[in-house]
């Protein structure tokens, strides 16, 4: 009697894994489409207007004031220590690291490099755009304010926008852009979702941003994922560049070299110009490439000509191969003699 082992749930998750096909046919790639484009106007609309809002001390400014005086940190204490923890989601390092590690793996499993270039030139944009704007617009936090009312802005500060919600945004959604279908698309969407926000608020809770940092925060990391389509055919480019010179290395390695292909039968090829038998000008022939030349191994040294050119020889002697039992008719045959 045959008995089967009860499998686990996750001995169930690393079967269906091994199923997996090791590299897509199709893979759901998102592209730059008109609705796109849309949201792209709009978010960059909506950080350019965050920006202009700050910069002439609107209403936001003062409503950022009045979330600092009111103090999150001071009336929900009970749940200043988990929070410490949760925004470390939106820190670079930790986060790049998880999510590198996950992406190096579905890289390797899949035999392609676009989930780990993707993320880099992710993490590249975030630096650049967010990076230049911290320092160009250089405005100090709540904890470092001078003067109450004011926009704090060209003051030496690095806050403006929130690096650690865009990050969050970015990290966390390129998980979802990466994602395979649609429907581990949504998904992973509304997970991201969640987590930029919440690591937003969180830094507004902790004092360390304006809620109008966050808000520049979320539109600079938005923008950066609704952009990333524009980036793919530079990515797979660039891929291939990895993928040609890695190939190269292992034929250098193992000294394998590589044979042209040779000419396929059939190809129509064109011959010399030949002048026309009656010498109106040069005649163009096109003919099939029927069969390679053959290895000269085997002939001597010197020229050689055709074997229609060469003037035949009749061959000397018999063809009749040699036999015991044959007589040649060229000798008289030897007859016995009857006796008398």
């Amino acid at each position: 009697m045959r008995t089967e082992r009860n499998l686990t749930r996750l001995d169930r998750v690393f079967a269906r894994l091994d199923r997996e096909p090791e590299r897509p046919a199709h893979l759901d790639v998102p592209r730059m489409s008109r609705h796109r484009v849309v949201l792209f106007s709009a978010t960059l609309a909506f950080y350019l207007a965050i920006v202009v809002a700050v910069l002439v001390t609107s209403w936001l400014v003062r409503f950022d004031w009045q979330v600092m005086f009111f103090r999150p940190y001071q009336q929900w204490p009970e749940i200043h220590a988990f929070l410490d923890y949760w925004v470390v989601l939106g820190q670079r390092g930790p986060t790049a690291v998880m999510v590198a590690a996950w992406l190096g793996w579905r890289s390797w499993r899949q035999h392609t490099l676009r989930p780990l270039l993707m993320f880099g030139a992710a993490l590249l944009l975030l630096n650049v755009t967010v990076g230049a704007a911290k320092i160009g617009m250089g405005r100090l936090g709540p904890h470092y304010a001078t003067v109450i009312g004011s926009n704090e802005m060209w003051l030496g500060g690095d806050i403006f926008p929130s690096g650690h919600t865009a990050n969050a945004v970015v990290t966390w959604g390129i998980l979802a852009y990466l994602a395979s279908t649609p429907r581990t698309r949504r998904y992973l969407s509304a997970l991201s979702a969640v987590v930029s926000l919440s690591v937003g608020l969180t830094t507004v809770y902790l004092g360390t941003h304006w809620l109008s940092d966050v808000f520049l925060g979320w539109a600079a990391g938005l923008l950066i994922l609704l952009a990333l389509p524009w980036f793919e055919s530079l990515i797979a480019r660039v891929e291939a560049v990895i993928f040609s010179v890695r190939e190269a290395w292992r034929a250098r390695r193992t000294g394998i070299i590589t044979v042209p292909e040779p000419t396929p039968v059939g190809a129509p090829a064109m011959v010399p110009q030949r002048p026309a038998p009656d010498g109106d000008g040069p005649v163009r022939e096109p003919v099939a490439a029927a069969r390679g030349a053959r290895p000269s191994a085997f002939l001597p040294a010197g020229p050689h000509t055709a074997r229609s050119e060469r003037t035949p020889v009749t061959p000397a002697g018999s063809r009749r191969p040699p036999h015991p039992d044959r007589v040649s008719r060229a000798t008289p045959s030897a007859r016995p003699v009857a006796g008398g």
